[in-house]
């Protein structure tokens, strides 16, 4: 199929979405449990107009602070704006932070069940002068502080896998995921029926087998394959894709490239290449889980790897057009095609 990634042209909403409202409707009768590594994110806004006298940085006047819910407790947000009911599992520290961000949560509807632990909540604090981010700190315990044994996930875990419509473990590499652990709690999806889907994070890679979806970016793509970046070659789709099935054996895989769109790819050969969506990006922050989230909700609702694609690929469209960790309601998503198909 020549070079998939090879530039082309933006189009408008296909007539795949015309089918949103249905779709949507299907959605918020869902029932979904996201497993992972869940943080509070910190936003100081401000402005800098002098350098430091002490050292050459700039001297932030802040303006105020805003907090919302990061990593996988961003993925439940995304679930819960687009009107699935949500459950999130991940370690919450019993601090301020932690009382936050369950405050946070449970403002939007959504459950939480809180493992063992003896970390701090994670926190990621962004500075934003001006809108432009100039700096993040993090703020956070060793892996072996978020751990999670079988043990406790049986006992924690088990009703919440049965209720659900789809499992979704969300990765961000902080302690919470371990081979293990995604091995029980598939088995015990796959028992109920349930869809299972991964956003990965090579960087600690976990071993899995035989999920219905993963969703890496196109670094992450490499890193499970095996293979190292070129400087100046394109992307190796095919080769990638069909490593990643020989390894992984999952039904569906989605590639998220940032400007250039998603690759879908089946059972080890690529579907095709869908544009993005995005009419200006203004911030990418949790654009990823945003795609996640849409891929998740339209499968589990009966639609297509493609139309699951589209329906998260303009989701995400409206995301990156937002400053900040961000979601999308159902009627921003309507207002969007509706746009796109003028």
């Amino acid at each position: 199929m020549g070079n998939p990634l090879k530039s082309r042209p933006r189009r408008k909403v296909p007539h795949n979405l015309r089918g949103l409202p249905a779709l949507l409707r299907r959605i918020a009768g869902l029932r979904i449990l996201v497993i992972g590594d869940v943080m509070l994110d910190h936003y100081i806004w401000g402005d800098a107009t002098r350098i430091s006298p002490e050292a050459p940085v700039p001297v932030v006047e802040i303006a105020r602070d805003t907090w919302t819910a990061g990593g996988a407790a961003n993925v439940a947000l995304n679930l819960a704006a687009l009107g699935a009911h949500c459950t999130v599992a991940g370690f919450i520290g019993n601090d301020e932070a932690g009382k936050r961000l369950t405050g946070i949560l449970h403002e939007k509807g959504i459950a939480t069940i809180t493992t063992p632990g003896t970390g701090a909540t994670i926190v990621k604090t962004r500075v934003l002068v001006q809108h432009q981010q100039l700096c993040r700190l993090d703020r956070e315990s060793p892996r072996a502080h978020y751990a999670l044994t079988v043990a406790q996930a049986k006992t924690l875990l088990t009703d919440a896998v049965n209720t659900a419509d789809a499992v979704i473990f969300s990765d961000y590499a902080k302690g919470i995921l371990s081979d293990t652990l995604v091995a029980t709690v598939t088995r015990m999806a796959r028992a109920a029926g349930k869809l299972v889907a991964l956003d990965p994070k090579p960087k600690h890679p976990l071993v899995f087998r035989d999920l219905d979806l993963i969703t890496p970016n196109k670094r992450e793509a490499l890193q499970l394959a095996g293979m190292e970046p070129v400087p100046h070659q394109p992307f190796p789709a095919a080769e990638v894709c069909a490593r990643l099935h020989r390894r992984y054996r999952t039904r569906n895989l989605v590639i998220t490239l940032g400007e250039e769109g998603m690759l879908l790819s089946k059972q080890g050969r690529i579907l095709k290449v869908i544009p993005t969506a995005a009419r200006e990006v203004f911030d990418v922050s949790g654009a990823g889980d945003t795609a996640l989230a849409g891929l998740v909700l339209a499968l589990a609702a009966g639609a297509s790897l493609e139309q699951a694609a589209h329906f998260s690929n303009a989701a995400s469209g409206v995301v990156v057009g937002k400053l900040g960790t961000a979601t999308v309601t159902p009627e921003e998503l309507l207002a969007y095609v509706a746009h796109e198909e003028k």
